[in-house]
C-alpha cells in the first residue's frame, strides 16, 4: 500500500503522558488522527481536559464508543463486573471499537509510552495496525512530559489533584484512597459504583475491590486517610521539589502498578 494511504493515529486517555505525545507529534505528524475511546463512565475533569486538548491541537479529537454502552455489556456477563482477571470492558469498549475505526487499512498508532517506564501498552494484533514509541525511540522520560506540559500552557487535569490517573470512574484499579476521594469530590458517582456492586437481581455479591465492598471501604476511611498522609509525608522526603503529582504516582504506584494501560497512558 502506498505511504499515502497510510492513517496515522493516537488514542488520548485525557492523562499527562498521551496528552504530552499528542502535543509532541502535532507539528511532526499533520495528518495524525486523535482519537479517545468514550465508556460514558469517564470523570467530568477528563472530558474537560479533552475539550482543552482539542484547542491547544487546533483538531477535533475523534469519540469512539460501542453505543450499547457498558450496561449493556454487563447484562451480557451476567452481572459480572470486570476486574484484573477479566477486563472485558476494555475489550468491548475501547479495543474493539477502536479496531473497527481503523479497519482493515494500513495504520500507524503513536504510543505513549516514555523510556523510563518498563510495561507494554496495548498492541493490536491486526497486522495493518503498527505500533510505534516515540518518547521511548528518542529517550524522552517523565520529566520531559512535565516540560511539555507546562510549555504548553494546558496545564494538568483536575482530577491529579486526588487522582494518578485517568479512567472510568468505578476503575477496579482505583486505590483505596482514590475510592475515598471520589466519595468525597463525586459523590454522586461513588454511589453510582455502590450501585454496581448491589443491585443483582439474582443476589449474587461483586465487588469493584476484591477483597471488600465501598460501603465497608468508606466505613474505615479515617484509617485509608491517615495511612495515606503518612505514606505521602514519607515519600515528599524523597522527592523535595517535585511536583504533587509525581509524589502522589509514587505512593499509589507502590500500593498497586498493575495497570490497565489502554485506559491510562
Amino acid at each position: 500500500m502506498a505511504e499515502k494511504n497510510v492513517r496515522h493515529i493516537m488514542g488520548l486517555s485525557g492523562g499527562k503522558d498521551s496528552t504530552a505525545l499528542a502535543l509532541y507529534l502535532k507539528d511532526k505528524v499533520p495528518d495524525i488522527e486523535y482519537f479517545f475511546c468514550d465508556t460514558h463512565k469517564e470523570l467530568p475533569e477528563t472530558y474537560a481536559y479533552l475539550r482543552r486538548l482539542e484547542i491547544l491541537l487546533g483538531k477535533k479529537i475523534v469519540f469512539l464508543e460501542d453505543k450499547r454502552g457498558f450496561d449493556h455489556w454487563l447484562d451480557v456477563f451476567g452481572g459480572f463486573l470486570p476486574s484484573a482477571q477479566a477486563r472485558w470492558c476494555t475489550r468491548k469498549l475501547k479495543i474493539i471499537p477502536l479496531e473497527k475505526y481503523v479497519g482493515e487499512v494500513d495504520a500507524i498508532s503513536y504510543i505513549a509510552l516514555r523510556a523510563d517506564e518498563d510495561r507494554v501498552g496495548y498492541i493490536s494484533t491486526k497486522p495493518n495496525i503498527k505500533p510505534v514509541f516515540p518518547f521511548m525511540n528518542n529517550g524522552l522520560v517523565k520529566k520531559d512530559i512535565f516540560r511539555i506540559i507546562e510549555e504548553s500552557g494546558i496545564g494538568m487535569p483536575d482530577y491529579y489533584s486526588w487522582r494518578s490517573r485517568s479512567g472510568c470512574y468505578f476503575c477496579f484499579f482505583q486505590r483505596k484512597i482514590e475510592w475515598v476521594r471520589l466519595s468525597e469530590i463525586h459523590p454522586d458517582l461513588f454511589e453510582k459504583a455502590v450501585r454496581y456492586e448491589l443491585e443483582h437481581v439474582d443476589g449474587r455479591k461483586y465487588f469493584w475491590n476484591e477483597d471488600e465492598s465501598l460501603l465497608d471501604l468508606i466505613a474505615r476511611k479515617d484509617r485509608i486517610v491517615s495511612d495515606y498522609k503518612k505514606a505521602m509525608s514519607l515519600k515528599k522526603k524523597d522527592f523535595p521539589n517535585r511536583p504533587l503529582v509525581e509524589v502522589l504516582e509514587s505512593v499509589l504506584d507502590d500500593e498497586n502498578d498493575d495497570l490497565c494501560f489502554v485506559c491510562n497512558l
